[in-house]
């Protein structure tokens, strides 16, 4: 085009930098696109190194990508901690997000110990529980190092009934507590005489019936579930109403035929319809399962955990092994319960952001709209939460799908290379606990990963690439 032409025509602004530069042009009625886009974080040169290793990464991550796709998760059978859990003990106490000591410890996670504590019966009252606590006699560790996940806290002590779960495909398992339900509960920090009566009947009740009822099914597949569920309004990470529904139809027969009497099939039966959030605890450790047969491919940059104590939050990659890539948990943009605020939020905390990892909850938030009116969004910001997703993993689940999306897969295998290449970190809907040991539940909301954790895991994996 003749440069005398360009200044005839209209002028359009195509503009990259900052928002407010768009913003003046609209002031003077000049059509302008602003693009949505972040420089690199990291050193440039890791990108070069990076580029001279880029076909054994994609192959890698294709190679990690299809185990997690073929992943398997199915529902066992029910356990103890102790009797079931890899290198768990009497006076070890597995907690949610990387590693991280008392002293260190944010004020739900210290609730949800001095809980445990009193129900495993090694202190009478908060004050004994605390002091044992802090002792060095209890030693602490992440679920994720022992293959299970907790929600909130994600406390789990050797006494408490878990689910057992197993990789169909791969042969490989993984754990996790039952749902308490909402309000005061010890994944929230709280220990109160109600939340301990509660895990008492959760373990005398609850759990022996849930045992025969799966002994007597043999299996349940996780993964049909979480698909229908993806279908029906839930992205399984702060919406489960439908995952529940269908669980409690597979479940309720064989608890009527199993329970030792009608009363106990009732409350059981009751316990599971009065908690939406029941097959939270069921799909956590789904995803868990289905990425752990991922871990330890060399050369991957995939993700296989991110995870928060509500203090830092850590990610791993398959391609480093178990090591913890840490940043500070970030304070979720949320929607509070009547008489709380900001002020009273806990940083963000739980290993339930598992299912991030693995391409539900906030990924596919695109199928569970109404999770965004918790911060006053709409149907069209969670379809761009979900498709901004897509930019940062490796390809799309063939199995769970999104209906509003033309039933596209949910963005699958978060690629830590991309992430820091789009300064775009991962997007995770979340509860909210009060930062005070003992309260319990405060609200829930939407949070996007730290940057940190991705600036230090794509240096660490560029040292393994050497």
């Amino acid at each position: 085009m003749p440069i005398n032409d360009l200044f005839n025509k209209k002028l359009k602004v195509i503009n990259t930098g900052l928002k407010s530069f768009k913003e003046n042009l609209d002031e003077t009625e000049t059509e302008a696109i602003q693009v949505d886009w972040k420089p690199p974080v990291a050193d440039p040169d890791l990108f070069g190194i990076i580029e001279n290793h880029q076909p054994k990464i994609d192959e890698a991550n294709q190679k990690a990508l299809k185990i997690i796709l073929n992943g398997k998760p199915i529902l066992i059978g029910l356990g103890k901690a102790i009797n079931v859990i890899p290198g768990m003990k009497k006076n070890l106490i597995l907690h949610a997000g990387p590693p991280i000591g008392w002293d260190k410890m944010c004020g739900p996670t210290r609730g949800a110990i001095i809980g445990a504590l009193i129900y495993e019966g090694m202190a009478d009252n908060h004050e004994q529980a605390e002091e044992l606590a802090a002792s060095g006699k209890i030693e602490y560790g992440p679920c994720h190092e022992h293959s299970t996940v907790g929600p909130m806290a994600g406390i789990v002590s050797a006494s408490m009934p878990v689910f057992i779960l197993k990789n169909e495909e791969y042969n490989n398992f993984a754990y996790c507590t039952m749902n308490e339900g909402l309000g005061k509960v010890l994944r929230y920090g709280a220990f109160n005489e109600e939340v301990i009566k509660k895990l008492n009947w959760m373990d005398t009740v609850l759990y022996p019936a849930l045992k025969k009822a799966v002994e007597k099914l043999g299996k349940i597949d996780l993964k049909n579930i979480i698909a229908q569920a993806l279908h029906m309004g839930d992205e399984v990470h702060n919406r489960n109403r439908a995952g529940t529904s269908l669980f409690y139809r597979i479940i309720a027969p064989a608890v009527i035929q199993t329970a030792p009497d009608s009363q106990t099939a009732a409350d059981v039966l009751n316990f599971i319809n009065g908690n939406d959030h029941f097959f939270l605890n069921l799909s956590m450790p789904a995803a868990k399962v289905t990425l752990d047969a991922a871990r330890n491919i060399k050369s991957s940059s995939i993700c296989v955990a991110l995870s928060r104590n509500g203090t830092d939050f850590g990610i791993q990659l398959s391609g480093t092994g178990n090591e913890w890539f840490v940043g500070k948990a970030p304070l979720p943009d949320a929607l509070f319960f009547p008489g709380y605020t900001k002020e009273d939020a806990n940083p963000d905390i739980g290993d339930s952001s598992i299912t991030e990892t693995v391409g539900l909850g906030g990924f596919a938030i695109a199928a569970s709209p109404a999770i965004v009116q918790f911060v006053g969004g709409t149907a069209k910001d969670a379809m761009n939460y979900t498709l901004a997703m897509y930019e940062i993993t490796v390809g799309e689940n063939n199995i769970y799908q999104i209906p509003y999306l033309n039933f596209r897969g949910t963005p699958t295998g978060i690629d830590v290379i991309k992430v820091v290449e789009k300064n775009l970190t991962p997007f995770i809907d979340t509860g909210v606990a009060h930062k005070n040991p003992g309260v319990g539940q405060v609200g829930a909301g939407v949070l996007s990963a730290p940057i940190e954790p991705f600036k230090k895991a794509i240096e660490g994996f560029v040292k393994k690439l050497a």
